[in-house]
């Protein structure tokens, strides 16, 4: 690996320099501000040369006299052609939103889920307009229409939502909000809902081993989401959202500019629910009871012509959830045996700051600094069992982009510091550490502008408690036919698992914690180790004479080490450290069709085969579907000149059967079948667009009122030895349907 790891980093020197074309893209503001646009497609006219530009707007791709046009493009903007007649042309374009054209007249559409062909990471970029496709109120509800995320309830008692990638869990997954690590630690569990989906512009799903630039923990994947930017988003805009299930929301974008450079924006998120709901005569609320405030001001500084760019976030929130039996009272019930429930009340306070700069005589050449705090403190309990956690969090990122001769050959370098202290209170438990890590990386890119793109990466990180290691990423694109890309990718990962705050769903039960540590790090347990190595296949095609593509990945995810989390006695939970192998496969086909005019049909099969070896022996991971279909169908009418619109989305899911957890050892009256029924699900949305500034959306949630009946064990008995809420494989609340407006002030 070492030897191979040093050829990759050879190779710049051993290739020789060719001519190119230079520049950078911007975005267009509505007060004409430029801001670099990374991610855009930049490729000469009928040919696959071409490249993407980096995290500053630059770019670089190769010039040759046959090449005249070069054709920059990327998701919700018009696509731009340019004439270019010499390599000594420098290249400074803005593209336009295309929401900003009074007409638009297409011969295709530009995807609101967007796969490259270009880049060397498996990476789905999904548009701001894909999620508007459903309800999205915040960033755990993001992924209802895309298939390479699972989403499903952790629990029967706290409503939370959880994701899954590659068939692992969400602390399996790096998430960052604007690539700097945010869901983490103790806002692990409830942290996807405290991100409002309005506040956010664009998700970028990164399939298998992502970059070593974002840190070593990546190990099923990367989701990050980029945040709508002052100088972009609306003057004013007013989101209104309204449930059957009691709940209430309402976002607020406030935008303005400060002079030429500076803008500034105010978002604020509340949403209420305090309506109870027991559709299933189990005496337990089936949604809980919510209120949260959340705010966010955001600051942008923008200076094309020096080439700086600069961000600065400030976030407040509060969150306070209740839930448990019908009548609960926490100023009367708390910590008695008369009646159970539980709180869970969570402040977060957050400051992040971006600072990028592009030398305007090199634009090959940046520098990007990333740098975040943030304070999480949460005080809550379920039944008779406390669980509080107090977390504070620093990051900071240092990056310096660069070119070794020409723009084939890319190097990203630069340093990383990460400090977690953790204060938790674990039933009557205490724990306390803090944990330190400094590392460097260096990432190499390779493209030969045509057929071959590669990227490897190494970083060097030593931390307190991990001790030293390395991780290695490599990717690597090839494109065999056009319109094509076959992928290959492997790298590693490693992490502290934060047993409680990962798997709090545990306190909603009567089992007992068993923690089989061995003079561990944390908790007495090691550090998960894993290596993930992925394959894939994109191709574009015309059936039909419309546009689609058809995907195929496989992706496998081995542990070398792993805290286990064995749920097969049903009196206890224990965490182990793995003793034998633990695999994760996971295989996925995804077709996408424009089948006609504003028609858009996306259909995929995904297959999960998830096996740990526990002390009883080798299992299946419990509560996770082998077999899993997805379909979605979008149509959207003609825009009228005032811009009026109807648009209708439908989504379609089924699951197959899924493994529980061993009960037999439970009274025979709380024993479950070894496995769950194959349901399916059904959403769909109905938009009204009145104008560019007003629309309404009408929508439901699993509308065909599927139900999984009792879904906590000893509803009867909550204080008895055999009460469990963790055995959710299904929909609870049954249908639900919602309405909202959307209204937009330029």
């Amino acid at each position: 690996m070492k030897g191979f790891i040093y050829v990759i980093f050879l190779i710049p020197i051993m290739m020789n320099a060719q001519e190119s074309v230079k520049g950078v893209i911007y975005e267009q503001t509505e007060n004409n501000q430029r801001m670099p646009l990374p991610g855009a497609n930049v490729i000469w006219l009928n040919t696959t040369v071409g490249t993407i530009t980096e995290d500053d707007g630059t770019f670089s791709v190769p010039y040759s006299s046959e090449y005249k046009k070069l054709v920059i493009s990327f998701v919700g903007f018009k696509t731009d052609t340019l004439e270019v007649n010499n390599p000594a042309q420098r290249v400074e374009h803005v593209l336009e939103a295309s929401t900003d054209l009074e007409e638009v007249k297409l011969t295709g559409r530009q995807q609101s889920t967007a796969k490259s062909y270009l880049q060397s990471q498996n990476i789905i970029t999904v548009s701001s307009e894909e999620l508007l496709k459903a309800a999205c109120c915040n960033l755990s509800e993001s992924f209802e229409t895309n298939p390479s995320i699972d989403v499903n309830f952790s629990d029967a008692v706290t409503g939370t939502r959880q994701i899954k990638m590659l068939g692992l869990t969400s602390p399996y997954i790096l998430i960052a909000t604007e690539n700097i690590p945010s869901i983490r630690g103790a806002s692990q569990a409830y942290g996807l809902s405290f991100i409002p989906g309005t506040w956010v512009e664009s998700i970028q799903i990164t399939k298998g081993a992502g970059s070593v630039i974002n840190g070593y923990e990546s190990i099923a994947g990367q989701i990050n989401a980029e945040l709508r930017k002052p100088s972009l988003d609306d003057k004013l805009f007013v989101n209104f959202y309204a449930a059957a299930n009691g709940r209430l929301e309402l976002n607020t974008h406030l935008n303005t500019r400060l002079g030429e450079k500076w803008h500034t924006g105010l978002y604020v998120h509340g949403n209420l629910r305090d309506s109870e709901f027991d559709r299933n005569d189990d005496n337990f609320l089936d949604v809980p009871l919510k209120k949260q405030i959340n705010l966010m001001n955001r600051w942008q500084y923008t200076d094309p012509e020096k080439g700086f760019v600069y961000f600065l976030n400030l976030r407040f929130l509060d969150d306070r959830t209740q839930s448990g039996e019908l009548g609960f009272d926490p100023d009367v019930d708390q910590f008695s045996t008369d009646i159970w429930g539980s709180e869970i009340n969570t402040q977060r306070f957050e400051l992040s700051s971006k600072l990028g700069y592009v030398n305007p005589e090199l634009p090959f050449q940046s520098l990007g600094v990333q740098f975040s705090f943030s304070r999480h403190d949460q005080d809550s309990y379920f039944g008779l069992r406390p669980y509080d956690i107090k977390h504070t969090s620093i990051y900071s990122n240092f990056i310096y982009n660069s070119i070794i001769g020409d723009s084939r050959h890319k190097v990203k370098t630069g340093l990383s510091f990460t400090y977690d202290h953790y204060d938790e209170l674990a039933d009557q438990l205490s724990f306390g550490r803090n944990e330190r890590s400094f590392g460097g990386f260096f990432e190499y890119s390779y493209d030969d502008l045509e057929d071959l793109i590669l990227t490897a990466g190494l970083r060097f990180d030593t931390h307190n408690l991990l001790g030293e290691f390395v991780t290695p990423r490599f990717h690597l694109r090839y494109t065999p036919w056009e319109r094509s890309a076959f992928r290959i990718s492997f790298g590693r990962g490693k992490r502290s698992a934060n047993i409680f705050t990962e798997n709090q769903k545990l306190f909603a039960t009567s089992r007992m914690i068993m923690i089989d540590n061995e003079g561990g790090s944390i908790y007495g347990l090691d550090p998960e180790i894993a290596w993930n190595y992925g394959l894939s296949f994109l191709k574009g095609f015309n059936l039909f004479g419309r546009k689609g593509d058809l995907m195929v990945d496989f992706y496998r995810t081995e542990f070398q080490n792993q805290v286990v989390v064995d749920w097969e006695n049903p009196q206890q939970v224990q965490f182990y450290n793995l003793d034998g192998s633990s695999s994760a496969n996971s295989f996925q086909i995804e077709f996408n069709h424009n089948t006609f005019e504003g028609f858009d049909l996306r259909m995929a099969y995904k297959f999960y085969d998830v096996e740990t070896d526990y002390d009883s022996g080798r299992l299946t991971q419990p509560l996770t579907p082998k077999h899993r279909l997805f379909a979605n169908a979008g149509y959207e009418t003609f825009k009228t000149e005032k811009g009026e619109q109807w648009k209708f989305d439908l989504t379609f899911n089924w699951l197959g059967e899924q493994r529980f957890p061993d009960t037999s050892g439970n009274p025979e009256a709380y024993r479950l079948d070894a496995s769950t029924p194959t349901y399916a699900t059904l959403n769909a949305q109905i938009t009204k667009v009145f104008s560019p500034k007003f629309e309404l959306y009408l929508g439901g949630e699993n509308i065909t009122n599927v139900k999984q009946m009792n879904p906590i064990l000893a509803a009867n008995d909550p204080f008895g030895p055999n009460f469990d809420s963790t055995f959710v494989y299904g929909p609870i609340f049954g249908s639900m349907f919602y309405t909202g407006l959307r209204l937009r002030i330029n």
